[in-house]
């Protein structure tokens, strides 16, 4: 790869992990296309219902949080937490009405320091956002931390094989194998079910993990 393509291929791949700046509002807009497959999988996996307290980490564009929104009903409660600051802003302003409404909280937050208590959550969802951590146990440690006894999460992936091909991967992702992710949330103490997903051009992966009971 030539210096021209590396600084692109670089900028993009920064985009994805921390989507700022005017990159930042076309990268929300791809997000919610591209990622949509695999959020539609997480959400269904998760199968929230009216009333429950669910959240989606690393939203980005925020098609999650209006899925979840769907599904909880007014009843609900859904919580969306992002590291960047402009995604954070656009999801305040896109919407309004449901965070006016206490039917949704926009939190400033990371995989590794969730700002839930210890049993908070129904249900959370994550998708392509394990990549940009490299303390995947304290991820990992995090989901069964604030997972209720009932709880579960769906971490969702792109299949690394796949991934691997793509050329902005080669710059801060962290492509780990479906295997040592399923054995860290195990771990951390979470039974984990492998539903891989079949899209082209890259299949993926939903990991749903669950407290042992």
């Amino acid at each position: 790869m030539n210096p021209l393509a590396a600084r692109v291929m670089s900028t993009v791949a920064g985009q994805l992990g921390n989507p700022h700046g005017l990159l930042g509002k076309g990268t929300a807009l791809m997000l919610n296309r591209v990622n949509r497959f695999l959020i539609d999988e997480a959400v269904a996996a998760v199968a929230p219902t009216a009333g429950e307290t669910v959240a989606d980490i690393g939203f980005g564009g925020g098609v999650g949080l209006s899925l979840l929104l769907d599904r909880v009903g007014p009843t609900g409660t859904v919580h969306g937490v992002e590291i960047s600051p402009d995604m954070l802003h656009r999801a305040k302003t896109t919407f309004a009405t449901a965070i006016g409404a206490g039917r949704l909280q926009v939190l400033a937050g990371s995989l590794t320091e969730l700002p839930f208590a210890r049993a908070g959550l129904d249900a959370a969802i994550t998708v392509n956002t394990i990549y940009f951590v490299p303390e995947l146990d304290r991820v990992c440690a995090e989901f069964a931390r604030v997972l209720s006894p009932q709880g579960r999460v769906a971490v969702g992936i792109g299949d690394p094989d796949g991934m691997a091909k793509m050329p902005f991967t080669q710059f801060g992702f962290r492509l780990r194998p479906v295997a040592e992710v399923i054995a860290a949330l195990e771990s951390a103490g979470l039974v984990v079910e492998d539903h891989v997903v079949d899209h082209k051009p890259i299949p993926g992966h939903i990991l749903v993990a669950r407290p042992k009971n």
